[in-house]
């Protein structure tokens, strides 16, 4: 079963790439695109850039990421998009 994802991130490019390790141990990066495979399981993650968003002074930089799981469960679809999601959550305080 093939597993598709869409969503758009405000983040940098070298932000996303440090803290992707924490959902894929192990990814060949090729430009703006991640391959990585675990256990039967291939997958791709594409970085789009989108336009920034102006608050003002500050400028907030935006991407699209496109996740694709191939040979993949839905569960383990599912499981891999919580880690993905546990990755990038940022506290504030």
């Amino acid at each position: 079963m093939d597993f598709r994802h869409s969503v758009e991130m405000s983040i940098s490019r070298e932000e996303f790439f440090r803290l992707l390790s924490a959902a894929v141990e192990e990814f060949a990066l090729e430009g703006q695109v991640v391959r990585w495979s675990d256990r039967g399981c291939r997958g791709t993650i594409r970085l789009i850039p989108l336009p920034v968003h102006r608050l003002g002074s500050v400028i907030v930089p935006r991407h699209r990421v496109e996740i694709v799981l191939e040979g993949c469960t839905e569960a383990e679809g599912v499981t891999f998009m919580e880690r993905f999601r546990r990755a990038f959550l940022r506290g504030g305080g």
